[in-house]
């Protein structure tokens, strides 16, 4: 009983950010219920025994979902984009957070014409700031497979309006680098997000970096006075950074920049993860 009330404590918690994980994952209000009580039929049966983050394991189990929806509605050739978003007669406080956080029409329209697994790759790491090693096993890919996903769904985006300005994020990462080097505590703050996180993974964390970072002022502080050796580059195809000893790349930035700050920072040195990455500079 114990377990059961931490469950539903814990469902309810995440619940509008669950629901806005599968309204952009799905386009439609209708489907993104659908999902949500998919989702909630599976976490109830499940073992939460080892579940040691709670909102990221939700997170996956509603992204799961979203992607076999998906799936059958591709095998289908069915299209339930909504034209107008539905809005109930009396919406409650969630509802309209969501509605009003909710990403645009266009961006949906182009999200449909996705693969399934670009679409969800797209999704929870650039509108979420996911990190890849937990969308992997979505997906059932590699953490540098599951970030090639992203990156060839934004590819496919070029020419719409929703697309990312790659030179700008650019001269967003050179500056970023340029704080650091010189100790600009104030410039580097301009340019993070307040809620940014910084996440290592595990290779990097043996080095001695702490696993994850969260909030601008913990980001900045970790960064001034660093990243001396790093420079900008192309990590497949979208800006980051990267640091090589003797031109092999030990470590990897891959950055998440919205509305020309970063949102979200990874740090990736494992070998066969870098080894899958497409590193130019």
């Amino acid at each position: 009983m114990v377990a059961e009330n931490w469950l539903t404590s814990q469902f309810e918690a995440h619940r509008a950010h669950l629901r806005a994980v599968a309204y952009r994952m799905l386009g439609s209000h209708a489907e993104a219920d659908d999902a949500m009580q998919e989702a909630w039929l599976r976490v109830s049966r499940a073992d939460t025994s080892d579940v040691v983050n709670p909102g990221g394991w939700l997170t996956t189990v509603v992204g799961r979902v979203c992607l076999t929806m998906l799936q059958s509605r591709k095998s289908r050739r069915e299209e339930p984009l909504e034209v107008v978003p539905e809005r109930a007669t009396a919406a409650g406080p969630e509802q309209e957070a969501e509605l009003a956080d909710s990403v645009g029409l266009a961006l949906l329209v182009v999200l449909d014409q996705l693969a399934p697994a670009e679409r969800l790759a797209f999704v929870l790491h650039d509108l979420f700031a996911v990190p890849f090693d937990q969308i992997a096993p979505i997906v059932d890919r590699t953490p540098a497979a599951a970030r090639q996903l992203a990156s060839r769904a934004r590819r496919r985006m070029q020419g719409a309006d929703t697309a990312p300005d790659v030179s700008r994020q650019r001269e967003v990462v050179e500056a970023f680098l340029a704080a650091s080097r010189d100790g600009d505590f104030a410039g580097l703050l301009a340019l993070l997000d307040p809620d940014i996180v910084l996440r290592a993974d595990a290779a990097t964390v043996q080095t001695g970096a702490t696993a994850e970072v969260r909030g601008a002022d913990a980001v900045a502080e970790t960064f001034s006075g660093r990243a001396r050796a790093a420079r900008p580059a192309l990590i497949d195809g979208e800006p980051g950074a990267v640091w090589s000893v003797r031109g092999t790349p030990r470590v990897v930035f891959a950055f998440t920049i919205a509305d020309g700050r970063i949102v979200a920072i990874e740090m990736l040195s494992d070998p066969e993860m870098l080894a899958e990455l497409e590193i130019t500079r």
